[in-house]
């Protein structure tokens, strides 16, 4: 789970206008760091299943409007992925 400061610089860095907290890029963005979160959690903590297949279902999650993206704003889905190195 994200700190509501780190989610805020988040949103800020990847809002689309001014009011953005739901747009395509803002959620991906925010699924990508909670994921780095989960993975570095899980290498300290082999057995935790359920954190495990919570990962499973962000990471699925995230495949799903990345490809959203890609369909409907393909210049916005590779300025994304450069930023997020994704």
């Amino acid at each position: 789970m994200l700190q509501p400061d780190k989610k805020k610089r988040i949103i800020d860095k990847f809002k689309t206008h001014a009011t953005d907290t739901g747009s395509p890029q803002v959620q991906i963005a925010i699924l990508t760091e909670e994921i780095k979160e989960l993975s570095d959690h899980l290498k300290g903590h082999k057995k935790d299943f359920s954190s495990r297949r919570g990962l499973i279902k962000k990471v699925g999650e995230r495949r799903r409007l990345m490809r959203y993206l890609k369909r409907t704003d393909g210049k916005g889905y590779d300025d994304l992925m450069a930023k997020l190195k994704v």
